[in-house]
């Protein structure tokens, strides 16, 4: 039974109910005219709620099934491209495993590039198949299995070398011609693996008497420093007496790893500095242990060096502790990082730029073309990635050589 004293209050709230109903209902349709404190919570709110709403009703009225978080990670695809940024992706759960599985290729362990008889080998992987079995860079494969590979493309010529781990491919090599032999022509049956990167391949070479080491990198994932560093001093006490980096189509990867290689060769000082709207700022110096700067480096990049690889050449140049050769650096000065979602997948979105000792910036800020690095000794683009480019690069660095 309700007392006296209570029937005025539950007569009020009566009253009121109605009122607040429809004014709540109003500003759902006017959240302009809310206090601003309130007006940004509950338009963010509805604005979730209207892309929710977008993806239920495309999931029940398409006239074709399509899963609802299908239509998730594509909206979420939507946002990240919206940005216009070429380096920011959204990765799907599946993608993003894939991504955090340590990187590895099935093969014998060369890098190659199209020829007309062939493939002509540009690098050999240290500890893999191929420089066990004594394969060299400037090399031609010109049969698989044998089958010619003349006229054939470069993909539909390296599908064939290919295949699974354990498994053997016969490979036709002919050897170049050289001044103190002539052509020949072998073959070899290998035994191809799984190979992880990252891969380094290292050569001794000798110029106008100078014994020089070459060391390439194919990327910058965990590890690759202690690799370059093993590759680098096992060239030195070969009786290299300067060292060729060869970072040609070398994509980039960790931060921390271009550090720490810089540092192989920069005894002290800034290597790069980063900023970013919510980054703290960072600057990451040389972690000690560098060669002795008598040693003379080279530094060999094209169109397609970028990011990390981008930030050990400018270390190198701004340091004057290298000389650059090749073709103008892609120009990448932005950065990423990953960030986990709940639903399995990740942002790997640009959180902020990088830049060089001497306080340039190489990239576009992501979405235009970077400044990049520009060689002190300058190729053209249909040289660098050729023998040739590593002949110049030699021949740069024995001219140092005192």
């Amino acid at each position: 039974m309700t007392t006296p004293q209570r029937q005025p209050l539950n007569a009020v709230l009566a009253f009121l109910l109605p009122i607040l109903l429809v004014f709540g209902l109003w500003l759902g349709g006017h959240p302009e005219h809310l206090p601003g404190f309130l007006r940004s919570t509950f338009v963010a709110d509805h604005q979730t709620r209207v892309v929710d709403e977008a993806i239920r009703r495309i999931a029940h009225d398409y006239y074709r099934a399509i899963p609802t978080n299908q239509l998730s990670n594509a909206s979420i695809s939507g946002v990240v491209s919206s940005l216009g940024d070429r380096f920011s992706h959204y990765l799907t759960p599946s993608e993003y495993r894939e991504f955090n599985a340590p990187p590895h290729f099935t093969g014998i362990g060369v890098a190659v590039g199209p020829d007309p008889r062939g493939l002509l080998i540009a690098r050999v992987f240290d500890a893999s198949p191929a420089i066990r079995a004594g394969l060299k860079a400037g090399e031609l494969i010109v049969a698989v299995n044998g089958r010619t590979l003349k006229g054939l493309s470069g993909d539909a010529a390296t599908a064939l070398i290919k295949g699974l781990p354990g498994t053997d491919v016969v490979l036709q090599i002919e050897t170049p011609r050289t001044r103190s032999a002539r052509a020949s022509v072998r073959t070899l049956k290998i035994t191809r693996a799984t190979i992880s990167e990252p891969v380094v391949a290292s050569a001794t070479r000798t110029v106008r008497g100078v014994r020089l080491g070459v060391v390439a990198l194919a990327t910058f994932s965990p590890g690759a420093h202690a690799e370059v560093r093993e590759a680098v001093e096992h060239e030195l006490h070969a009786g290299a007496r300067g060292i060729v980096l060869d970072l040609r189509d070398n994509g980039g990867g960790l931060v921390e790893e271009a550090q720490m290689i810089a540092s192989i060769f920069i005894p002290s000082g800034t290597i790069v500095s980063t900023r970013g709207r919510t980054q703290t700022p960072e600057m990451l110096i040389a972690t000690g242990g560098a060669i002795s700067t008598s040693i003379p480096v080279v530094v060999l990049v094209d169109a397609n060096t970028a990011s990390a690889a981008e930030i050990v050449t400018a270390a190198l140049q701004d340091h004057h502790r290298a000389t650059v050769v090749g073709t103008h650096t892609f120009g990448k000065g932005v950065f990423q990082e990953e960030e986990s979602l709940s639903n399995g997948g990740a942002l790997d979105i640009t959180v902020g730029e990088y830049f060089t000792p001497a306080g340039r910036n190489l990239g576009g800020g992501g979405v235009k073309e970077g400044a990049g690095i520009t060689p002190e000794v300058a190729l053209g683009k249909n040289q660098v990635d050729t023998p040739h480019g590593v002949d110049v690069a030699l021949a740069t660095l024995a001219a140092k050589v005192k």
